[in-house]
């Protein structure tokens, strides 16, 4: 069961208020990533005004950073965009001092996290997750028999699977950089490849599982599979378990399953980060303080079904979450997992342009 909002409110008024601030804070953060209460939480605890969007992909907050149409103060990008923008000086380092809770940040995760960031200098991780598949247990069971190979990245990449599934919809994320690894780790490559002739390979495998393809989205998948209307989707964790929340709320008898595929599958980070002409860095840092407090944090897991990397947060972790081992996955999974790829300016052109080409055939 989820923290009622009230035992949250009541917690963060308890806790005191993070460092001093005032004003708007504006956040623009990914859609359903973040609990109902934890807004209203933080406004009742420091007395800042939240103006709250979201967005759906990571190419969207790209363009709103890089042509200065946020007004954002606090963000959240992938690793991957967190690592490209950090060169560019999108981002403001960190001031620590003003995040004394950064001291409930697990060291092993940050340290991985440090490869898209040095020293972590410009950001904490928000939350985490892989990237894997959603499924609709009776009707792939139905199409596919008990052998259906649900642990496997052949069941959306192989085209004797993706045609049988077809009718009962396949969804795919709408991204290059979440996809491609993983049809390069299908195909026994490297998942974090430049090479050209390993990119032509994933581009000629997606061609012949597109035309099973029903959408491209990186949202509306969660009410689909929720709903029944597609039965494979291409996702991430918390997404997939948020539509088998829903689905088990509706009573409609549709069970979702999740796999990580045992091929490896990508675990990413999420940042939170405040641009550099953030109109208010002092109400950001009291925001990431206010987000690393364990019961903050676990509420929000709680809400969105995606792992933190707050170790203190795990008491206040529900059970059923915390013993997932999909969603927190064990030692010899997690050894599988790989980051994701560091692809250089030319590289991230040529997968947008291999990616339009397969979504529009030209």
């Amino acid at each position: 069961m989820r923290p009622k909002g009230i035992a949250l409110l009541a917690l963060a008024l308890a806790a005191g208020a993070p460092a001093e601030a005032g004003g708007v804070l504006r956040v623009f953060n990914w859609s359903n990533y973040i609990a109902d209460d934890t807004i209203a939480a933080f406004e009742a605890a420091t007395g800042i005004e939240v103006i709250y969007t979201t967005y759906d992909s990571m190419e969207e907050l790209e363009f709103s950073l890089l042509t200065g149409v946020s007004g954002a103060d606090i963000v959240v990008p992938s690793s991957d965009f967190l690592r490209r923008a950090i060169k560019n000086d999108v981002f403001m380092p960190l001031d620590r001092d003003r995040i004394p809770n950064w001291r409930n940040l697990d060291p092993g995760q940050m340290a991985k996290a440090a490869a898209y960031d040095p020293g972590n200098a410009h950001a904490a991780i928000y939350l985490w997750g892989t990237t894997g598949l959603g499924y609709n247990v009776d009707e792939v069971r139905r199409r596919l028999g008990p052998d259906a190979p649900v642990d496997s990245w052949s069941l959306i990449f192989n085209p004797h699977y993706a045609a049988k599934l077809a009718d009962c919809g396949i969804t795919m994320l709408d991204s290059p950089v979440e996809v491609l690894p993983a049809v390069l780790k299908y195909l026994g490559l490297d998942p974090a490849t430049p090479d050209p002739d390993a990119l032509a390979r994933a581009e000629e495998a997606l061609d012949a599982i597109k035309p099973f393809v029903r959408d491209f989205n990186s949202a509306r998948y969660i009410d689909d599979l929720a709903s029944g209307s597609v039965c494979l989707s291409f996702g991430w964790s918390g997404d997939v378990f948020m539509a088998a929340e829903r689905a088990e709320a509706a009573g409609n008898g549709v069970q979702i399953g999740y796999a990580i595929p045992k091929e490896g599958a990508q675990q990413w980070f999420d940042m939170m980060a405040i641009p550099a002409e953030a109109p208010n860095p002092e109400a950001a840092h009291a925001f990431i303080d206010f987000v690393l407090r364990p019961e903050i944090m676990a509420g929000i897991t709680n809400y969105v079904y995606f792992p933190n990397a707050v170790t203190a947060s795990q008491p206040y972790v529900d059970e059923a979450i915390r013993e997932n081992a999909e969603i927190y996955p064990p030692g010899e999974v997690l050894d599988a997992l790989f980051p994701a790829a560091l692809y250089d300016a030319a590289t991230q052109r040529s997968l947008a342009r291999l990616w339009t080409r397969m979504r529009t055939g030209q």
